[in-house]
């Protein structure tokens, strides 16, 4: 059976498992798209695609308008395995990295437990206000049991045990979805503590916010329907419609390097799978790691060509809130110690190796005086 991504209304708060309001948006949509659901779901039929993607996208048009839908039967032992065609180790430097005028931006501010103005803030709310995400497969996504539905992931994962570390309860946490171009505002503008969504580090970003250290390694890479002439980030490009989401690294590397390709750019990366769904794009460039979940989620689509760079991901959060970040790496000391039965193992064999095997250890930490 395939698990259908759900696209989730974005800027909500959800507070431990509870489920987020419906906004005035989401309301409107939902309206909007009542009375046109039969003849969508009639149209159905007369959509070609690939590998029947044609009535995953009319079951994405139709629910569109509802907020934090779950992913139908996503349980943690769901998904195919997606191997990566070549090591990340081996990837080249991003084009657009090469222009980057600081040094080692994964190295970050040395662990510590001493508590600052941020760590008293955050305990006397009681709350840690976490940007996430609500529809990336294996990372941060509505998953759907027999319990009912709540937030899973990868990095869902982080988050609590940050929360558990600073508040002595993992469940202390304020969930608010925010979408990839919003993640630097969000921090910026005080409505979040930290973010922990697939946020690449690099030497842009550090402009305008601070990172953990790194504490996982992707790469980016081209997802496309199978069958596609497109064979990877190469001239096969060249007059396709590429898709990506606004503020990533993905459109860092399209404005360096286009080889001809027409760009689409959307607020959220799961969009454009749906674009891809609906054969409104060619193919989309994202980070192979939240590819990985994608593929699991369509068969119709998959991994081409190699890796073209090497990223880390780091837990964000703002400039000024140096306590957080020695706090949050101390968080990540313990969550790496102990090997195979580290937190850190545990939570990649839980949610990521069964799309993205072949991980043996989270990246090594890099430090930095002041």
């Amino acid at each position: 059976m395939r698990i259908r991504p759900e696209r989730a209304a974005e800027g909500h708060e959800n507070h431990g498992n509870h489920e987020a309001p419906e906004s005035r948006t989401g309301r409107a949509r939902r309206a909007a798209t009542a009375g046109a659901a039969s003849g969508l779901r009639r149209a159905a039929g007369r959509l070609r695609g690939w590998g029947g993607v044609s009535a995953m996208a009319v079951a994405c048009a139709t629910t569109a308008a509802v907020t934090l839908l779950p992913l139908a039967h996503a349980t943690p032992d769901t998904g195919r395995p997606v191997h990566r065609p070549a090591t990340m180790a081996a990837a080249p430097a991003a084009p657009w990295a090469l222009a980057d005028t600081c040094q080692d931006p994964e190295a970050s501010l040395r662990p510590s437990d001493v508590d600052g103005a941020t760590i008293a803030r955050i305990k006397a709310a009681g709350k840690l206000v976490a940007g996430v995400d609500q529809n990336s497969f294996r990372w941060g996504y509505r998953n759907q049991t027999a319990e009912g539905s709540h937030l899973d992931g990868f990095d869902i994962d982080l988050v609590k045990a940050i929360a558990k570390d600073i508040l002595g309860d993992e469940n202390a946490v304020i969930y608010r979805a925010i979408p990839t171009s919003q993640r630097i505002p969000a921090l910026q503008e005080g409505r979040v503590d930290i973010v922990v969504r697939t946020m690449t580090i690099n030497c842009k970003r550090l402009e305008d916010v601070a990172f953990s250290t790194a504490y996982f390694e992707a790469g980016q890479q081209v997802l496309a329907p199978k069958g596609s002439p497109i064979t990877g980030y190469d001239p096969s490009l060249k007059d396709r419609r590429i898709c990506f989401a606004a503020g990533s690294t993905a459109e860092a590397a399209l404005k360096s390097q286009s080889y001809g390709s027409v760009p689409v750019t959307v607020a959220n990366q799961l969009d454009c799978l749906v674009r891809l769904q609906l054969g409104e794009v060619d193919g989309i460039i994202t980070d192979n790691a939240l590819a990985a979940g994608q593929a699991a989620q369509d068969p119709s689509v998959q991994l081409v060509g190699s890796p073209f760079t090497r990223e880390f991901y780091g837990v964000a959060m703002n400039k000024d809130a140096s306590d957080l970040v020695r706090r949050v790496n101390r968080v990540l000391e313990n969550y790496r110690a102990g090997g195979g039965d580290s937190p850190w193992m545990k939570a990649y064999l839980k949610h990521l190796q069964p799309v993205l095997p072949g991980v043996t250890a989270p990246p090594a930490p890099k430090y930095r005086d002041g």
